[in-house]
C-alpha cells in the first residue's frame, strides 16, 4: 500500500524539476533578449540615418544619436520638432503633415523633402533629406521614422542633367549635322542643325525617315545605310543633299558604319554643309581676283618685298617704269634698284618698320632700273609678318613742272631785268637819236659833220634795234599784229633769207595749199624766221641743206613744247630744219636764255634765240627744239589759227607809203619828262615846229605850272614812269579841270603794260623815237581833235 507521502514525495521532486527547468528556461530567453536587444540598440545607434519610433500616441518611446542631432535645435527628438525641422519650406511642411497623417492609418509612406541651408535665405541652396513612416508590425499605432540625406545624390543628379543638357545642346546647335540610322536606313538619330538643313523636326524624322530620301542622287547598289556606291565601314563623300522646298545644298558626309554583336547595323554620321564654305571660297577668291586685278593693273608701282629685302613680286607699273620684265625684278634685292644717295635712308627705313615701326612720311627716291629711271614718292607697310609692301608716286612730272616752274621763274626775272636795262636805254637812245637829228637839221649833206652825225644816228638805231630785242625777250615790245598768210610773207622773206644764207646752202620752202591765217606782227614774224635761219646757217658751218615746211596742226588734248604746255587747239606751224651739228641735249633746256651762246666771243650777243622766244610766246604761239647730234636741228613755231570765215581779203594789205605833210603847228603843250636829255630835246623840236612848250622835269612841276598858268593848252605830252606824281596820275589831275585836254604817253615800255591806266583821250609813243616821229604824233593828236 502506498502511503500518501510517498506520492508526494515524487510530485513535489518533479515539480521542483519542472519549475528549475521553466527558471532556468526564463533566465536564459531573458538573457537572449537582452542580448537581442543590445544589437538592436547597436544598430539604431550605429545608423547614419536618422530614426525614430513612436507609439500610438506619437509619443517618442526611442530615437538615435543622428536623429537627436536633426531634432536638437527644434526641441526634444518627436514628430514636433522633426515637423518643425522641416517647417523652412512651406512644401515640405506639408508634405511631412501628410505622410504624419497616412502613417497614423496604418499606410507606409516615402517622401523626398528640402529645406534650404541658410534658413535666412529660403531661395537659396537647398538641402534634400528622404523621410519614410513605416508602421511597427504587431505594435497598433507604433511607427518607426527614418530620415535619410540625399543632398549629394541631388547635386549629382544636378550635374547629371546640366552635362546632358550640355551634350544635347551641343548636338543640336553644332555647326554640323549628326545621324544615324540602322540596316535599313531608317533614322536613329538626328541633331537639331541636320533636322533644320533638311526641313523637318526631329521626331518626324526619327518615326519614319530615311537616309537615302535625303539624298538627290542615292548610290546605285548601295545598301540603304550607304552614301557611296563602295559602301565599307568607312565612307567619306561630298554629296548634293535636299534641303526644305526642293533646295539642293552641297554636304561632305564622313559615316562610320558598326554593326553589332547581335548583326544589327548602326551608323555614326557626320554631315557638314559646304554652302557657307563654298560661298566663302567664292568670296575670297572674288577678293584675291580683285586685289591682282588692282595690284596688276593699279597705275602705281607696287612692289612687294620679303624680310631679306628682296623683292617677292611686282606690278606691271613697275615694271614699265624701269623698263624691265617682272620676272627679272622679281628676286632682285631691292636696295639695288636704288639711287645711291638714298639708297642707306630707304634700308634703315625698310629695317624699323620690319622690328614693327611706321614710315613718318614718304621718301623721295629714284628708282634705277636697266634701261630706265624714274623719281617716286615711296610709302611703305607691314604687309605680314614676313614681307613689306611699297607702293611709288611717279614724281617724273611733278619733277619736270618744278623744273619748268623754276625755269619759268629766271626767265621771268630776267625779262624783267631786260624790261628794266631796255627803259633806261630807251632813254638814253631817244636823247641821242634825238639830238643827232637836231644837228642835222644844221648839217646838211656835204657838210664835214654829216658823216659824224650820221655815223652817230646810225649806231643809236643799232642799240635800240638790240633794245628792242631784250623788250622781245622779255615780252614788253610794242606789237602791231596783222591778219596774215604766212605762204605770202615766206614768199616775199625767201629772197632776203636766201642772201643771208648763202650760196652753199640749199634752200627748200615747202607750203601747205590749205594754210589758215595768223594774227602776228609782221615785222616781228620776219625777225623770227631771220634769227632762225641765220641760226640754222651758223650750225651748218656755210653749207648744207635748209628746209623751211609749213602746215596746219591740230590737237585735241594738250601737249608739251619745249618747257610749256600747249593747249589744244588749232594753229599754223612753220618749220625750220637744217642739217648742222645739232644741239647737245644739255643745252637745249638753256638755248632760249639770254645771253647764253655756244659762239666764239664777238660772233653774237645770245639775244637771237631769246628773241625769237620771247615774240612767239608774246603772240600766243609756242616753239618746239628737235635736235640730234650729227643730223641736225629742227625748230617748230606754232601760232595761233586765226579764224576770218575763210576770207582771204581779210589779209592785211601793204599801206602804201603816206605822202609828206607838214608838221608845223602854233599849239601849246605841256611836256613832262624826268629825264633832262629827253625833254630838252623833244622841248627844241617842238619848238622848232612852231609849237609853244611848257617844260616840267616831272609831275609835281607840271601841276604847279598849270596853277599858275590860265592860257590856252591843246596838248599834255608826258613821259609815265616819274618819282611822286607819274604820268596817269597826273593825266587824272589835269583832266579833273581839263576834261577834254587829249595826252600822249611815251614811255621805253610797252603800251600793254599801262593801258589800262590810261584814259580814254590818251595816245601812246613808244622810245626811242625820233624827232620826225615825235612831230608826226603831236600833228595826229591835234588833227584829230
Amino acid at each position: 500500500m502506498i502511503h500518501g507521502s510517498d506520492i508526494a514525495l515524487p510530485f513535489v521532486a518533479l515539480t521542483l524539476v519542472l519549475f528549475g527547468f521553466a527558471l532556468m528556461f526564463l533566465l536564459i530567453r531573458k538573457n537572449r533578449l537582452g542580448k537581442e536587444r543590445d544589437v538592436l540598440f547597436e544598430v539604431f545607434e550605429g545608423s547614419v540615418n536618422a530614426r525614430l519610433i513612436v507609439d500610438s500616441g506619437l509619443n517618442p518611446i526611442f530615437f538615435n544619436k543622428a536623429m537627436n542631432g536633426l531634432c536638437k535645435p527644434h526641441g526634444e527628438p518627436g514628430l514636433t520638432s522633426l515637423k518643425a525641422f522641416f517647417s523652412g519650406n512651406l512644401k515640405s511642411e506639408e508634405r511631412f503633415q501628410l505622410i504624419i497623417d497616412n502613417a497614423r492609418r496604418g499606410m507606409a509612406d516615402t517622401v523626398e523633402l528640402s529645406v534650404p541651408r541658410d534658413p535666412e535665405d529660403p531661395s537659396g541652396t537647398q538641402q534634400w533629406y528622404v523621410v519614410a513612416a513605416s508602421p511597427v508590425q504587431g505594435w497598433a499605432g507604433y511607427i518607426h521614422w527614418r530620415v535619410e540625406e540625399i543632398t549629394y545624390r541631388h547635386q549629382d543628379n544636378e550635374t547629371l542633367r546640366l552635362e546632358h543638357e550640355k551634350l544635347i545642346d551641343f548636338t543640336d546647335n553644332a555647326p554640323v549635322g549628326f545621324y544615324s540610322c540602322d540596316q535599313d536606313g531608317r533614322l536613329l538619330f538626328v541633331n537639331a542643325t541636320l533636322a533644320r538643313w533638311w526641313g523637318g523636326d526631329i521626331n518626324s524624322l526619327t518615326q519614319k525617315a530615311r537616309l537615302h530620301s535625303f539624298l538627290e542622287n542615292p548610290p546605285e547598289g548601295g545598301k540603304p545605310y550607304d552614301i557611296t556606291k563602295d559602301g565599307g565601314t568607312k565612307q567619306n563623300a561630298e554629296i548634293a543633299m535636299k534641303g526644305p522646298f526642293g533646295k539642293i545644298f552641297q554636304a561632305a558626309i564622313n559615316q562610320s558604319v558598326v554593326i553589332g554583336a547581335d548583326g544589327q547595323v548602326r551608323t555614326r554620321g557626320v554631315v557638314h554643309d559646304l554652302t557657307e564654305e563654298r560661298q566663302m571660297r567664292r568670296a575670297l577668291q572674288e577678293s584675291e581676283d580683285r586685289f591682282l586685278t588692282f595690284f596688276e593693273e593699279a597705275p602705281l608701282a607696287i612692289a612687294i618685298i620679303d624680310s631679306f629685302g628682296h623683292i617677292n613680286d611686282c606690278n606691271q607699273a613697275m615694271a614699265k617704269a624701269l623698263g624691265m620684265k617682272i620676272e627679272a625684278i622679281e628676286g632682285r634685292p631691292f636696295a639695288d634698284l636704288i639711287g645711291e644717295s638714298k639708297r642707306t635712308e630707304v634700308v634703315s627705313a625698310l629695317e624699323t618698320i620690319e622690328d614693327g615701326g611706321s614710315l613718318r612720311e614718304p621718301i623721295d627716291i629714284r628708282l634705277i632700273g636697266d634701261e630706265a629711271e624714274v623719281y617716286v614718292q615711296m610709302h611703305a607697310r607691314k604687309f605680314s609678318d614676313k614681307t613689306i609692301i611699297l607702293h611709288f608716286i611717279d614724281l617724273t612730272q611733278q619733277k619736270s613742272l618744278e623744273a619748268q616752274f623754276a625755269q619759268s621763274q629766271k626767265m621771268q626775272a630776267v625779262g624783267q631785268l631786260a624790261g628794266g636795262i631796255a627803259h633806261d636805254f630807251n632813254n638814253l637812245l631817244t636823247a641821242m637819236i634825238g639830238f643827232c637829228d637836231l644837228l642835222l637839221l644844221r648839217h646838211k649833206a656835204g657838210d664835214p659833220s654829216f658823216g659824224d652825225i650820221m655815223q652817230i644816228k646810225q649806231n643809236s638805231n643799232r642799240a635800240a634795234n638790240l633794245v628792242r630785242q631784250l623788250l622781245a625777250f622779255s615780252r614788253q615790245q610794242q606789237l602791231q599784229p596783222k591778219v596774215l598768210d604766212v605762204t605770202d610773207v615766206l614768199t616775199e622773206l625767201s629772197h632776203l633769207l636766201r642772201r643771208l644764207i648763202g650760196v652753199n646752202i640749199e634752200m627748200d620752202v615747202v607750203h601747205d595749199p590749205k594754210l589758215g591765217l595768223v594774227k602776228v606782227d609782221q615785222g616781228q614774224f620776219e625777225q623770227v624766221m631771220i634769227n632762225l635761219v641765220v641760226n640754222a646757217r651758223d650750225a651748218m658751218d656755210g653749207k648744207g641743206e635748209l628746209e623751211i615746211i609749213t602746215g596746219n596742226y591740230h590737237n585735241k588734248k594738250p601737249v608739251k613744247r619745249g618747257a610749256d604746255n600747249m593747249p589744244a587747239g588749232k594753229w599754223v606751224s612753220i618749220e625750220v630744219k637744217d642739217t648742222g651739228c645739232g644741239i647737245p641735249q644739255d643745252n637745249i633746256e638753256r638755248i632760249f636764255e639770254p645771253f647764253f651762246t655756244t659762239k666764239d666771243i664777238g660772233s653774237g650777243t645770245g639775244l637771237g634765240l631769246a628773241t625769237v622766244y620771247g615774240i612767239i610766246r608774246q603772240t600766243g604761239g609756242y616753239i618746239h627744239v628737235d635736235s640730234k647730234m650729227n643730223e641736225g636741228t629742227s625748230f617748230i613755231i606754232y601760232l595761233p589759227f586765226h579764224e576770218v570765215d575763210g576770207k582771204k581779203e581779210d589779209v592785211a594789205e601793204k599801206e602804201e607809203a603816206a605822202p609828206s605833210k607838214d608838221l608845223t603847228g602854233t599849239a601849246t603843250i605841256l611836256l613832262v619828262d624826268d629825264e633832262d636829255a629827253v625833254r630838252t630835246f623833244s622841248a627844241r623840236a617842238l619848238s622848232n615846229k612852231g609849237y609853244k612848250v611848257l617844260e616840267a622835269a616831272n609831275g609835281a612841276e607840271a601841276l604847279e605850272i598849270l596853277e599858275d598858268y590860265d592860257g590856252p593848252l591843246e596838248l599834255l605830252v608826258t613821259d609815265v614812269i616819274m618819282p611822286e606824281v607819274d604820268g596817269p596820275e597826273l593825266e587824272r589831275q589835269v583832266l579833273e579841270a581839263r576834261p577834254t585836254l587829249p595826252v600822249i604817253f611815251v614811255s621805253g615800255f610797252t603800251e600793254e603794260r599801262f593801258k589800262e591806266e590810261f584814259g580814254e583821250n590818251a595816245f601812246f609813243l613808244p622810245k626811242p623815237f625820233t624827232l620826225q616821229q615825235l612831230a608826226e604824233k603831236v600833228k595826229d593828236v591835234l588833227d584829230e581833235q
